[in-house]
């Protein structure tokens, strides 16, 4: 602790991110010699703040919660094939064996297949997203979803964990709560992990993060350079302080964890923020064109959050309709030899559950 804020306040006085010096002259215009480094408050926190998850073992933390609950959300959209293996999992190794995990809540997320039968008889308790946001403008995607968990959780801490992960190990949710019922000084904690990408012509090892390297990281490194340590801002693991999740508002769209990060290195700064390493993750990959829809909407929040701050022309908004092509189709253009495609990627906000905690339902609704 007193290192890392020694480090930041080092950050602070020295501009932080590069050293810069005029050593020469060219023609009579000064040459910079620029000698890039690490941001000291970027490597203070990142040595500081990030464990594995194999330093967390279950037993270690049985004796570590005391008197706090923990609960695991996860939302899922028609995940029928992969729901019901993460559940019994969670289940077998961290609420039967080992009485770490107090609460396992899948929120339906208006799934047109059996994933709500599926976790149901897996043993999670399902509730829906809708019943949990009823009364309250219907909003869609996945930041939804996640504040209608929040609502229905009762624990003290809470990790949510994406619901399409395969080969799912019980690590996935003890290196998340491990910081928080072990440091009353850590608020949240990210996940990362290696993300296998399977093509054709083999398998990149770390190719499936495309938006975090092509959008996510270059848009956090410009405006937020502290976040600039997290090494994967998008991940979809992560847990929390339940007192301090209620306290910030939750994005509709694919923006969600961006938002997150950003408001909560505003609301409890970065030496409450943790990371942990959780090894491989293997899930569902989305095509470029998904991916790009999933850009604009991070390029969205951020804009947002660009316009609070004021570092955006205020009562301005960007278009939010993209535009794509797609080869093929039946609407092909002349010319073109591709069909245009437009889809709205506005995003919407839930307000911070503590704000509207007073009109969600006490009781679960079932899905």
């Amino acid at each position: 602790m007193i290192k890392l804020l020694g480090m930041i306040r080092l950050a602070r006085a020295t501009n932080r991110e590069n050293r810069i010096r005029v050593s020469a002259t060219n023609q009579g215009v000064p040459v910079r010699d620029t000698e890039s480094t690490v941001s000291p408050v970027v490597e203070a926190w990142a040595t500081y703040r990030t464990t594995s998850a194999e330093d967390w073992p279950a037993r270690r933390l049985v004796r570590a919660k005391g008197e706090n609950r923990v609960s695991v959300v996860l939302p899922a959209r028609n995940e029928e094939s992969t729901v019901g293996a993460i559940v019994s999992t969670i289940r077998e190794h961290l609420m039967d064996r080992v009485p770490l995990v107090d609460e396992l809540i899948v929120v339906d997320s208006r799934s047109t297949d059996r994933t709500a039968q599926v976790a149901r008889a897996a043993g999670a308790e399902v509730v829906s997203q809708d019943a949990m946001t009823r009364g309250l403008p219907r909003l869609t995607g996945k930041g939804d979803a996640l504040w209608a968990g929040l609502a229905a959780a009762e624990g003290d801490v809470v990790a949510f964990v994406d619901a399409d992960l395969r080969e799912f190990r019980p690590h996935f949710v003890t290196g998340l709560i491990g910081p928080l019922l072990t440091d009353p000084s850590v608020d949240f904690v990210k996940g990362f992990y290696h993300r296998p990408l399977v093509r054709a012509t083999g398998v990149e090892t770390d190719g499936g993060g495309r938006v975090t390297e092509l959008m996510a990281r270059p848009l956090l490194n410009l405006f937020w350079p502290e976040l600039a340590g997290f090494v994967q801002p998008l991940a979809g693991e992560y847990a929390g302080r339940r007192e301090v999740l209620e306290q910030v508002p939750f994005v509709s769209g694919y923006g969600v964890e961006t938002a997150m990060l950003i408001d909560l290195l505003e609301l409890v700064g970065l030496d409450a923020l943790a990371q942990v390493d959780l090894g491989e993750r293997k899930h569902r990959h989305q095509d470029t064109e998904a991916l790009g829809r999933m850009s604009a909407q991070i390029m969205l929040t951020a804009w947002n959050r660009l316009q609070r701050r004021g570092w955006a022309a205020p009562g301005t908004a960007p278009a939010a309709l993209l535009t794509q092509f797609r080869r093929g189709g039946s609407e092909t253009l002349p010319n073109l030899e591709r069909e245009i495609v437009v889809n709205d990627v506005s995003i919407e906000e839930r307000p911070p559950l503590a704000q509207l905690r007073h009109r969600v339902p006490r009781r679960r609704v079932a899905a």
